[in-house]
């Protein structure tokens, strides 16, 4: 049976005290419920709420962007959109503002008050995937990066310059109103939403450095949120996440993001969950030979249908999505040009479900040596190497060779980015060496490495190469289910 979260009221403020007055309810199938402010009985004209942000086209047209891209062929039910997964993520980044404030307040004593700091955060959860394009992180590896862009980066230009107007007038969260002069800026929201190690924080203030990591951290708003919702609607039994335990023992401390030693179960649960999550879901086999397809003709069919860089046409690229993408190509058969034809026929095949690539041969490259962050050779330097220990007759072979990188874990040593300490109660210490101990338990990155090829009649040459490639013996198991 569902109950409706507390919401905190402001006595002293009679339009926030009613209970019904200014903010609405989200029913959700993770959360329960999702409030979100809505206009007052009595509105101010020029008041904006995140209803106004939630109902805008920029928000509006994650409907129309999928989750889980290729994956949504593997799992029929992950039918759910990134609209859904940025408003699960604004009532997280909410949850953890108002257990994180008091330690905010003693950390960095002239922070925000409460309700603006719940606010800035929800505000920033629910516009961070705001730049995505059709099949999001693909569109990212496979259109964007000719432009030295990321969806990040489109996403900073839709915050500051389309939705911008409407975030600088939104003034209370679901818990009441900011404190006289409070106001949100869009470009640290902008700037907040850039998951990049190494970047320049000089200009933020010290409170929002310590909240940095709700966004881009080891457990974040966001995949907190979305672990639990793609395996929910993916309906792939997973362990369990404990969200409330691990906002109770999330605590900031003069050094930054810290959890509570006793948390650490909590962490290494999700952090579980989330690598099983990317094995069978994200990296699915067949979502990986989808993709592989993807790549043949997506180039071609962008050029066709956005031949623009984004930053110059954002006009258009509010209407580029998954649904215009896949109606668009559908015309496409009875085109008079053949190479719209030609495309065409192999949307075709991927729209139903015909897989092209088969795999051939599977298995885990673990991160050699003791230094994190090792590279690995590219996909194509293997697929050199893999064709010249083929026999001379197998040297034509059409294959390809897929890396599927997975960080399971936190880095307690990467400086470059926000790093995550533990207090211990103890010794009444915060440091990151029990992290580091904690994380022995988990592997350190990993490389799903997979050969694929049109049919399985080479699949034991593929193995018998790979594995001379790769010094190892292949698996005794079938490899090609």
């Amino acid at each position: 049976m569902r109950t409706i979260p507390h919401r905190r009221m402001t006595p002293s403020n009679d339009a926030a005290a009613k209970p019904y007055d200014g903010c609405a309810l989200i029913a959700d199938p993770i959360h329960d419920y999702v409030f979100f402010t809505v206009p007052l009985d009595s509105p101010d004209a020029s008041e904006r709420t995140e209803k106004d942000l939630i109902d805008s086209a920029w928000v509006q047209r994650l409907r129309y962007i999928y989750q889980l891209q290729s994956a949504r062929w593997v799992y029929p039910s992950a039918e759910h959109s990134r609209f859904v997964h940025s408003v699960g993520t604004m009532h997280v980044a909410g949850r953890f503002a108002r257990h994180l404030h008091p330690f905010l307040k003693e950390a960095a004593p002239d922070c925000p008050s409460i309700n603006f700091v719940e606010e800035f955060l929800r505000v920033t959860a629910l516009v961070h995937d705001i730049g995505h394009g059709p099949f999001c992180h693909f569109f990212d590896d496979n259109f964007l990066a000719a432009y030295h862009l990321t969806h990040e980066r489109i996403g900073q230009i839709i915050i500051r310059d389309h939705l911008g107007p409407t975030i600088r007038k939104i003034r209370r969260s679901p818990s009441g109103p900011f404190a006289k002069g409070e106001e949100l800026d869009p470009a640290q929201i902008a700037h907040i939403i850039l998951k990049e190690k190494g970047k320049d924080n000089s200009r933020l203030p010290r409170w929002l450095t310590y909240l940095q990591p709700v966004i881009s951290g080891s457990y974040t708003a966001d995949n907190l949120d979305y672990v639990l919702r793609d395996s929910y609607m993916c309906g792939v039994a997973v362990g369990p996440v404990d969200l409330d335990r691990l906002i109770h023992y999330t605590m900031l401390t003069k050094q930054g993001f810290t959890i509570h030693k006793t948390g650490l179960p909590a962490l290494q649960m999700f952090l579980t969950t989330r690598m099983y999550l990317y094995s069978n879901v994200y990296y699915h086999r067949t979502t990986r030979a989808i993709d592989i397809h993807l790549r043949d003709i997506f180039g071609d069919s962008m050029r066709l249908l956005f031949p623009y860089d984004p930053r110059r046409r954002m006009d258009r690229y509010l209407d580029l999505t998954d649904w215009s993408l896949l109606e668009e190509v559908r015309t496409w058969r009875s085109s008079r040009h053949r190479n719209r034809r030609r495309l065409a026929a192999e949307w075709a095949r991927i729209l139903g479900r015909d897989v092209k690539w088969k795999m051939a041969y599977s298995t885990v490259l673990k991160e050699k040596g003791q230094e994190r962050g090792l590279d690995f050779p590219s996909h194509t330097h293997f697929e050199q190497l893999i064709t010249k220990e083929l026999p001379a007759s197998r040297q034509r072979i059409a294959f390809r060779v897929d890396m599927a990188p997975l960080d399971p874990r936190p880095d307690p040593k990467d400086l470059s980015s926000k790093p995550l300490f533990v207090y211990d109660p103890g010794t009444k210490g915060v440091s990151r060496e029990p992290l580091e101990e904690f994380l022995d338990l988990l592997p350190t990155r990993l490389v799903q490495f997979r050969i694929y090829a049109l049919d399985h009649e080479h699949d034991a040459d593929l193995s018998r190469a790979a594995a001379s490639v790769l010094n190892r013996t292949p698996s005794s198991s079938p490899t090609n289910v």
